[in-house]
């Protein structure tokens, strides 16, 4: 069976050339033109991954970023013709684990998609193995059906934010620096702007790790470095 993605843009072209690309790659595609549109297809039938814009005529793209993640951890990419650095940190922080400005190369976005579906559907493919299990500290995490626990307490964790904590936790008492992780997260080159994007997801973990009045300090910030959980 092909991944299912949902496409929302209220340029009805661009959505239309998305979607193009898209299924000549073999994935079954969906069109909404409005957020409450695309809200309405997940609820009835949530998509292996999401396209989303953020400037729509209803709601804003951000808006519905943030009731997604309310309920469902399918990957998220938003798409936007704002070119500032903090909208990209906002959609991040709200749990977007990919951010394409416009205009973009279509090859791109569909790299982008096979990326992110790859990383997303790790989780729930192969034979149960020890391997795929990290109980240490009070945190439990299956890299099978990519829950998290911490503390007894049930973490809603975008594919990249379990990424990252699966790799401090693999090297736990090693220091990993922003270059590594960006890299070894998101493959791709490190750039300078790239550490803003690393720091954006290290602070949206420890939030959903402390207990609702401070952060969690589960993950140390090793200054000039990077980051570390101890032994």
């Amino acid at each position: 069976m092909s991944d299912r993605i949902l496409v929302l843009d209220d340029e009805k072209e661009i959505a239309e050339v998305i979607a193009l690309y898209l299924r000549n790659e073999g994935y079954e595609v969906e069109l909404a033109f409005t957020g409450r549109e695309a809200l309405r297809k997940i609820e009835a039938a949530p998509p292996d991954l999401a396209l989303l814009d953020v400037m729509l005529p209803d709601i804003e793209g951000f808006r519905v970023l943030r009731l997604i993640r309310e309920k469902y951890k399918f990957p998220v990419i938003m798409l936007t013709a704002k070119t500032e650095y903090t909208d990209k940190i906002t959609g991040l922080t709200l749990g977007a684990d990919d951010y394409i400005a416009k205009p973009f190369n279509p090859l791109e976005l569909v790299a982008r998609v096979k990326a992110q579906l790859r990383r997303y559907t790790k989780y729930n493919d192969g034979p149960k193995q020890q391997e795929n299990l990290i109980d240490f500290a009070g945190l439990v995490m299956n890299r099978e059906t990519h829950e998290c626990t911490f503390n007894e307490k049930e973490l809603t964790l975008t594919p990249i934010e379990f990424d990252i904590l699966w790799l401090l936790c693999e090297n736990r008492g090693k220091v990993i620096s922003s270059e590594q992780l960006f890299e070894q997260i998101w493959k791709e080159k490190y750039f300078k702007n790239s550490n803003n994007t690393v720091m954006v997801h290290i602070r949206h973990l420890r939030e959903k790790m402390g207990d609702g009045r401070r952060k969690s300090d589960f993950i140390k910030t090793v200054w000039g470095v990077g980051y570390k959980i101890e032994k």
